[in-house]
């Protein structure tokens, strides 16, 4: 299944989220890019492409942690409000996908970072301590 419940489709709702979040990440690997350089001078395109691995890495490492939290590893309530460990596809390849895109977006244009930034702070409040579970919104389309 392309669309629908994280547990059974390769994008769901916080796709989304992914999206947004890999423009802050990309920002962030940016930063962290300049500070391992240093005074060096390199090109632009090692920079960028030292940038992408990063955002991949990090991507990953959310994912991971993500993952612990599924299956209840930091309490149950956690464990409800993420209804379910996410299908194989979502996990591994299209979250991180997104997260990626929003990378790429990121590299074209800086002036997203802030929109990025204020959606998903919005974002992040409401579908976390609004909504009783991670998953309303499929439930109500």
């Amino acid at each position: 299944m392309i669309w629908g419940l994280k547990t059974e489709a390769a994008f769901d709702v916080w796709s989304i989220e992914h999206l947004v979040m890999g423009v802050s990440v990309a920002w962030i690997a940016s930063l962290i890019c300049d500070k391992m350089v240093g005074k060096e001078e390199i090109s632009a395109t090692l920079k960028t492409k030292i940038s992408f691995v990063i955002t991949l890495m990090v991507a990953y490492m959310w994912e991971t942690l993500e993952h612990y939290l599924e299956i209840g590893l930091f309490g149950s309530a956690v464990q409800f409000w993420l209804q379910g460990v996410e299908h194989w596809s979502n996990r591994l390849i299209f979250d991180n996908v997104m997260v990626l895109s929003g990378w790429y977006i990121y590299q074209k244009e800086h002036k997203m970072l802030w929109f990025a930034r204020v959606f998903s702070c919005i974002w992040l409040f409401v579908h976390i301590f609004v909504f009783p579970h991670s998953m309303y919104l499929h439930e109500l389309f």
